[in-house]
């Protein structure tokens, strides 16, 4: 939005308040909260609550998510462990959108724009990560990462 100022006839913008710059970060927040609420009051432990990852129910094979949501469980209800043996990659993730979400509201509050720009060597990074996380889950030795 723009002012005029009426003395030099010059268009200024308007500085957006500081409740609303955090709405969105805030609306972000009440959506993973009220998630993470859900899977934490449903337990995915017991069956017939959540579907069956597909992959695993027609290959065997366990896919990067499996075990996501009772990691997630877990994670809700304080059981870091059982919460990393469910799904080590997914807590990891749930502890890098927190850095990320309170990087993004310290940006929101001081007024700058949140850029995420992320280098191509970081993305492919990732992506071996949860590639090399998928093989290794579905290999005998690496038996500690089955959920």
């Amino acid at each position: 939005m723009r002012t005029v100022n009426a003395d030099s006839r010059r268009v200024t913008p308007r500085v957006p308040s500081v409740p609303s710059r955090l709405a969105v970060p805030a609306g972000v927040l009440a959506a993973v909260a009220a998630a993470f609420a859900y899977v934490g009051a449903v337990d995915p432990n017991e069956p017939g609550h959540y579907p069956v990852c597909p992959l695993l129910r027609y290959t065997g094979l366990y896919c990067p998510g499996c075990g996501g949501l009772r990691s997630a469980h877990a994670f809700v209800h304080g059981d870091v462990l059982a919460a990393l043996h469910a799904n080590a990659l997914a807590t990891l993730g749930y502890l890098g959108f927190a850095a990320l979400w309170t990087v993004w509201v310290v940006h929101a509050v001081r007024g700058r724009p949140l850029r995420f720009d992320p280098r191509p060597g970081l993305v492919w990074s990732l992506g071996a990560l949860l590639l090399v996380f998928t093989v290794v889950r579905n290999l005998p030795f690496g038996g500690w990462l089955h959920p």
